[in-house]
């Protein structure tokens, strides 16, 4: 029980069963996916750009711009309309829709003839509208599907840990989970690679594609929630709910933006998932065009900078669960947790400059650890500050949070290479970015006091 001042009270778990850690497994392996249909495109950016003969570096920042964009409208309504079918529906459907997307990929081809134009940015004149024409059209059409897709699996997975684990667990399962995003941007440059060299670039996203509708069939034949579900034992479920029980109730979405704590989270997403996503989609790049590496040589840095992130996202959980089980409040454990991520980031500013390929590495790797390290705890403030029913929503808006952020460090970043060459200035915005957002954060909630949620309530406004 937690008692007044800085620090509580945390009961040693007893032995209940272990079913909940299943659930764990299934979020794992959706996150997985998730990040092999994300990241493919990263991999495959210089072939492609070479096989269409893209002289641009704003037609790749405009692809990913359409991802983020759809990601960003996706994520209005993916909270929500997991708080109302529940994840079991609304998970299988979210992972549907993005694997079609993602097998629709290697149809990009088929668009040949087809033109649009995309907001983007250009140096000397600020905003301005980059054309795109058939197979750019045809992938970033595919990336826009994908992108709704794919904005309903944390929300999805976030909900879940909220029903299934209590709070003293959330933070290492948020963080089991989340290492999945790690292992799916490992597995992607271990299977890409020969998948394109062997048989093109468009089997590369046929064959990951479809494995998305295997995680689906898997899904519905063994989830249902705690409540419902035949194999978990009374003892274990008195567990997962042994916290107070929040309210039953409906809140409108839009009063969640009236609570200081809807901000605190949303902030700390648009401010620091950008630079997970430029890790994400652009890191392919900076190793070829710093190091020269290609298809052949580009798997095993890819392969060591995630399997550090790996171990930070588990570690970012298990730490500031460490700290609760030593008494520390939920504020003082995640606060402090997160700062070490935040310090952990700021050497990757000198990466840029690496003249030798695995010190550039090592930076990354360290800076993609600790951002993963954070992102677990960022996401558990969710469960922390919120009931059960709001988590899904909030989460989604700070997952659009997160995606405008991303839009605009897609858009920057192309603008910046077609004008420079340089990464230098994005990574030096990169290692400073989490400690002013830790910042923020904690300005805006300086003690992640529970927001005030009732039917008919005028909500705590900033």
């Amino acid at each position: 029980m937690q008692q007044d001042g800085e620090r509580s009270t945390v009961r040693t778990s007893p032995k209940v069963g272990y079913f909940r850690w299943m659930i764990c497994a299934l979020l794992l392996f959706g996150a997985i996916i998730n990040y092999v249909d994300r990241q493919v495109i990263g991999i495959l950016k210089p072939t492609l750009m070479q096989t269409f003969g893209w002289t641009d570096e704003r037609v790749y920042s405009s692809i990913v711009f359409c991802f983020q964009l759809a990601y960003a409208i996706g994520f209005l309504f993916a909270g929500r309309f997991m708080d109302k079918v529940g994840v079991r529906r609304g998970f299988a459907a979210a992972v549907t829709l993005w694997s079609i997307a993602a097998v629709a990929h290697g149809a990009a081809t088929w668009f040949e003839g087809w033109n649009f134009s995309v907001i983007n940015l250009d140096a000397s004149t600020g905003f301005t509208f980059v054309t795109l024409s058939g197979a750019a059209v045809g992938l970033a059409l595919a990336r826009f599907a994908l992108g709704l897709g794919e904005s309903g699996a944390f929300p999805a997975s976030i909900k879940t840990v909220a029903e299934w684990f209590p709070k003293k667990e959330r933070a290492l399962a948020t963080g089991i989970f989340n290492s999945g995003t790690n292992v799916g941007a490992l597995v992607t440059p271990l299977v890409v690679p020969s998948i394109a060299l062997y048989w093109g670039w468009e089997y590369a996203f046929y064959i990951t594609g479809g494995l998305g509708f295997l995680w689906v069939g898997w899904w519905l034949w063994a989830y249902k929630s705690p409540d419902d579900h035949p194999r978990l034992k009374k003892a274990e479920l008195d567990y997962i709910r042994s916290d107070p029980a929040d309210p039953v109730a409906t809140i409108p979405w839009r009063s969640l933006l009236g609570h200081k704590q809807t901000w605190a989270f949303a902030l700390g997403k648009f401010m620091t998932d950008p630079i997970w996503w430029l890790y994400l989609f652009w890191i392919p790049d900076f190793l070829h065009r710093n190091h020269g590496l290609d298809l052949h040589s580009i798997g095993l840095p890819l392969i060591v900078i995630y399997i550090v992130a790996d171990v930070g996202s588990i570690g970012g959980g298990w730490l500031s669960s460490a700290f609760l089980k030593r008494g520390w409040t939920p504020n003082r454990a995640r606060k402090t947790a997160m700062l070490i991520c935040a310090l952990a980031v700021v050497p990757v500013t000198f990466a840029a400059n690496a003249t030798e390929l695995w010190l550039a590495v090592g930076l990354v790797a360290i800076a993609a650890a600790a951002h993963q390290g954070w992102s677990a705890n960022l996401f558990t403030l969710t469960s922390d500050m919120f009931p059960k029913a709001a988590v899904g929503s909030v989460t989604g808006i700070g997952g659009t949070a997160g995606a405008l952020g991303g839009m605009f460090i897609a858009m920057f970043t192309g603008a910046l290479l077609q004008a420079t060459g340089s990464y230098v200035p994005v990574f030096i915005i990169a290692g400073s970015t989490y400690l002013v957002s830790l910042a923020v954060i904690h300005f805006i909630v300086p003690r992640l006091e529970p927001a005030k949620i009732e039917i008919g309530a005028t909500p705590t406004h900033i």
